[in-house]
């Protein structure tokens, strides 16, 4: 049921994700065949490179801003991709518990002795990670490589020590700074995989994570994983809590520019520009793209077997705020089966997936610590036009898979020889970081109507104690089947309001449930839906 490795705790906040990742992919193709960082560069102080900082030798580094990358995206798009450089095959056969005990040095952290909060540390080529990703610092507006030195890691053994180095190129890069106390340097953001990066805020631990994009998820004929190549690291001022991360992407259908405005604290926010440069005409194409995890909670989903554990789940709802103003919550599955759906929209106002319940009773789970596992909310910063909203949910018996993706599809897609750029805000918080203040959905549950043998299912509403019920109506649809009785009466137990809708599939294998609460015709809490699906 649950992979158990030494210092689980430890490897659950350092590397285990990145297993997950692997996984997923290959879970997909078994199953289908609020502010922003400034646009100019981050101002440095005018103090040496840290000696600590291992740069190219006599290196007096390039002229760098952030359309140097956009200009590289550009001019890669114009020919077929290259593959990236592979690490040596000693070093993409070792398992998993030798890549563990390499490990950076962290008196070799790139600005680790220097007035500047933010320090870097890198990752080794190795394991799963076989892609060679080249990475720079920028200071005074010139970037320098970094190296790697028989130095940069700790190894089990002179050979891989030797190997590394002699490689001179990295898997990835983890951020640090003092998000939890003042006098401890945490990690809060790590970029490594693909285009995966994941990032935590004040009291949480790691757990979805994010994507520069996704193309072709849940297509027949398998999944592409865009990469990023390189990154470039600009030094902050020692005044300065932001910092600034690029990164070129590279992939068979696409090429793209990426700057990370990257704010960590209470909660962490990340403010993306994305730059994109087709190949070709790309239908399937993910913007802003999440994966998380959904095992059960045992009032939606239960678990395949008998379990101490209340809930197992990184995410737990999609969360939706339509162009139009209109908040959605959908609760997530785990179904028998691939299921994709696609919340149509126009101008979204953000979309996340989110982690609500935060009491360890909730989950019960001393190792992998759900409840401090953070939600992902994107607020689009420019306008993303018509498309929907994409959901994939897979099935999965392995809390160690990522099972569940979501994303923003554009309507038409991309086309081959334009250039597309899209803006948002990612907020890694406890909850849906907008509306706070009002009515929220904080359960919802299913079973059968007491003395019947219809389907019901239940949905508190929190935040509404001034509300009398007698003023609200109920809202509910069913897209096969019937509606048969709904029921609204008041909550104490959490301030709010409690419905129950209990309805007729009609032999229906799946059924999309709507409800609404409304006062005089106008929406006063989230709208719910949820996707029936016959057992």
């Amino acid at each position: 049921m649950k992979l158990f490795y030494p210092s689980l705790s430890n490897m659950r906040a350092n590397s285990f994700w990145l297993i997950k990742r692997s996984l997923l992919t290959s879970l997909l193709i078994n199953l289908i065949g609020y502010a922003q960082a400034e646009e100019s560069d981050v101002k440095v102080d005018s103090v040496p490179v840290a000696k600590n900082v291992q740069l190219e030798q006599e290196s007096k580094g390039y002229a760098f801003s952030n359309q140097t990358v956009i200009d590289l995206a550009k001019e890669l798009a114009q020919s077929p991709m290259k593959p990236a450089e592979k690490a040596p095959q000693t070093l993409t056969d070792m398992n998993y518990s030798t890549y563990r005990q390499i490990n950076f040095q962290q008196n070799q952290a790139v600005w680790g002795n220097t007035p500047t909060k933010f320090s870097v540390q890198l990752f080794a080529p190795g394991f799963i990670f076989k892609d060679l990703v080249s990475i720079d610092v920028v200071e005074n507006g010139r970037a320098f490589p970094l190296s790697v030195s028989s130095d940069s890691f700790t190894t089990p053994n002179a050979e891989i020590s030797k190997l590394i180095s002699q490689v001179g190129k990295y898997a990835g890069l983890r951020l640090h700074y003092p998000i939890n106390a003042a006098d401890m340097n945490d990690e809060f953001i790590v970029f490594q995989g693909a285009s995966y990066f994941r990032a935590i805020s004040k009291g949480q631990s790691y757990g979805l994570s994010a994507r520069g994009l996704a193309v072709d998820v849940a297509e027949p004929k398998g999944e592409e994983f865009p990469m990023f190549k390189q990154f470039w690291i600009e030094r902050p001022s020692s005044s300065q809590d932001a910092i600034v991360v690029h990164a070129l992407l590279d992939s068979k259908s696409v090429t793209g520019a990426y700057r990370f405005g990257i704010y960590p604290g209470k909660p962490t926010r990340v403010d993306v520009k994305a730059t994109l440069f087709p190949r070709v005409d790309l239908k399937n194409v993910g913007v802003a793209p999440l994966t998380s995890m959904f095992m059960y909670n045992n009032s939606l989903d239960g678990p395949e077997t008998p379990d101490y554990r209340p809930a197992v789940h990184d995410s737990e709802g999609l969360q939706i705020l339509t162009g139009k103003g209109e908040m959605v919550w959908r609760p997530l599955n785990n179904p028998k089966s691939l299921q994709v759906s696609a919340f149509s929209d126009d101008s979204p106002k953000g979309f996340g997936l989110i982690q609500r319940h935060r009491r360890f009773e909730d989950y019960q789970d001393l190792e992998a610590s759900y409840h401090t596992r953070p939600s992902a909310w994107i607020k689009p910063l420019n306008d993303w036009g018509k498309g929907h909203v994409a959901l994939v949910e897979i099935p999965s018996n392995a809390e160690t898979n990522d099972n569940i993706v979501a994303y923003w599809q554009p309507e038409k897609g991309l086309k081959k020889g334009e250039s597309y750029t899209y803006k948002y805000l990612m907020t890694w918080s406890n909850d849906t970081p907008v509306a706070m203040d009002s009515p929220r959905i904080v359960r919802s549950a299913k079973g059968v109507k007491l003395f019947k043998t219809n389907p019901e299912v239940v949905i508190d509403f929190n935040k509404m104690s001034d509300v009398n019920v007698d003023d609200l109506t109920v809202d509910a649809s069913i897209s096969n089947g019937k509606i048969l009785e709904t029921i609204l009466v008041k909550n104490p137990h959490n301030n709010g309001v409690r419905v129950y809708v209990s309805f007729d599939p009609e032999d229906a294998a799946l059924s999309e449930l709507r409800v609404q609460l409304k006062q005089d015709d106008v929406a006063v809490a989230p709208t719910w839906l949820y996707r029936w699906i016959k057992e």
